[in-house]
């Protein structure tokens, strides 16, 4: 157990690191808007929610990937693991090149639909369609990284994501304020200096890739069509990204319902969000680094100690998400004055802030029990409770809290709550029963 528990801490380190810099790039737009405009920031953060649905869409056959492959080194079988990481790439590659097409060409009717207010309409549709147009390398990124992770080669894609942070720190101060002999470009330089640090970050991980771990596809390993591996990769992915996708939709209606509110209502979630993610990064991190190795000991059928490093990394996740999260709701009010000088977006984002300690329990077990059944193959059972309980509680109950009881932003926050933690007890229950033993794709 203490090999694994160093193991887990090799992997889960650049893991770590490589999220915190992925999580970089969507805030270094908010942080350097906010000196431009809170109206900026308000069009930009529902564009991000949609930016990262669409992520999702791209990363089902990735999280699918990422489970077979590690289930694949543990029992040894090679072929099978170049076919499934070739499966992905073309996948993703044509998924993300239809969906970029649409997000350029209907970005206007997508904001419209998603209730985005006039007013914020130019700065939402510039960023929308640059960022959304060129999302497709995003998509084969993500395909590149889920490989490498597998292999115990999760220092690639941080070296990347880190190269790719700084160019978008770059580009953003030289082309949204005009330095350096650059025109002053506002949300329009945000959105290009995104996009072109994806680019790179694409480039980057098709080098790395075909030097450090797979530099060959042989034909004769797909032809006849491994139509086994493509079977298994969508009996992950598919219901990994329905529980991704269903969350992610009902923070869309969220964000619909928030809109109605107010425009200071929506940038103090634009804020808040951007913040209390990386009171979660540790979590987040540690349980994908933990999945790898949990997907490793289900292929070669050790359940026991998957079960019991399962529960290692979970107290290690919740004890250090929780004090995080204290920190941050403490320097909340100095934080958000940093951010911006409107008192109603302030005093809304302290209190959310307080709010959201109680929020990231439940998270925490929700992040834990949906990742590790899924390497150990249970895929369907997240899915079920997330549906049943994102759509009836996170929204249900945070519309009639937020809206006819009149408690604003600070009672959806609350329904965030309730869903998370209620969620959070339903999915360990499952982890604990043990249900999911047997369910590995490696001796089929």
């Amino acid at each position: 157990m203490q090999s694994l528990k160093k193991q887990l801490k090799k992997i889960s380190a650049p893991i770590f690191l490589d999220i915190a810099l992925v999580m970089l790039v969507g805030a270094v737009d908010i942080v350097m808007l906010s000196r431009y405009s809170d109206n900026a920031v308000a069009a930009v953060g529902m564009d991000n929610q949609l930016i990262a649905l669409i992520f999702l869409i791209y990363q089902f056959i990735s999280m699918g990937a990422t489970i077979l492959c590690a289930q694949y080194i543990g029992a040894g079988l090679r072929r099978r693991l170049v076919q499934v990481v070739g499966l992905a790439l073309l996948l993703n590659t044509v998924i993300g090149l239809l969906v970029s097409a649409w997000l350029f060409l209907d970005a206007e009717g997508l904001l419209r639909f998603m209730g985005l207010r006039d007013a914020l309409m130019p700065d939402g549709l510039v960023y929308l369609r640059i960022t959304g147009g060129l999302s497709f390398c995003q998509a084969i990124s993500l395909a590149f990284s889920a490989s490498l992770r597998s292999a115990d080669k999760a220092v690639w894609p941080m070296v990347v994501t880190l190269i790719a942070n700084a160019l978008n720190v770059l580009g953003n101060y030289a082309l949204i304020f005009g330095h350096w002999g650059c025109p002053a470009m506002g949300v329009e330089g945000a959105a290009w200096s995104t996009a072109l640090s994806r680019v790179v970050a694409m480039v980057l991980l098709a080098i790395i890739h075909t030097r450090v771990h797979i530099n060959r596809y042989p034909r004769e390993w797909f032809w006849p069509f491994p139509w086994r591996e493509l079977k298994n990769l969508l009996h992950i992915g598919i219901p990994a990204m329905s529980e991704e996708l269903s969350y992610s939709l009902s923070q869309i209606v969220i964000t619909y319902f928030i809109n109605q509110i107010s425009n200071e209502a929506l940038a103090a979630r634009t804020y808040c969000v951007n913040i209390v993610m990386f009171g979660y990064l540790f979590c987040l991190s540690i349980t994908q680094g933990g999945d790898i190795l949990v997907g490793h000991l289900v292929g070669q059928n050790r359940y026991r100690a998957a079960y019991t490093l399962g529960n290692f990394f979970l107290r290690q996740s919740m004890i250090v998400t929780l004090s995080c999260s204290a920190l941050i709701a403490a320097a909340g009010y100095p934080i958000l004055c940093a951010l911006t000088d409107n008192p109603d977006i302030i005093w809304m984002g302290t209190w959310v802030l307080v709010i959201d300690w109680f929020l990231e329990i439940g998270r925490v077990r929700n992040v834990f029990a949906c990742g590790t059944l899924r390497a150990a193959g249970d895929a369907i059972y997240p899915v079920i409770i997330g549906v049943i309980f994102q759509w009836s509680v996170a929204v249900g109950v945070s519309y009639l809290l937020g809206i006819p009881m009149g408690l604003g932003l600070l009672g959806m926050w609350v329904g965030f709550a309730l869903d998370e933690n209620i969620r959070g007890i339903v999915l360990m229950r499952r982890w604990h029963s043990k249900r999911w033993t047997g369910k590995n794709f490696a001796i089929d």
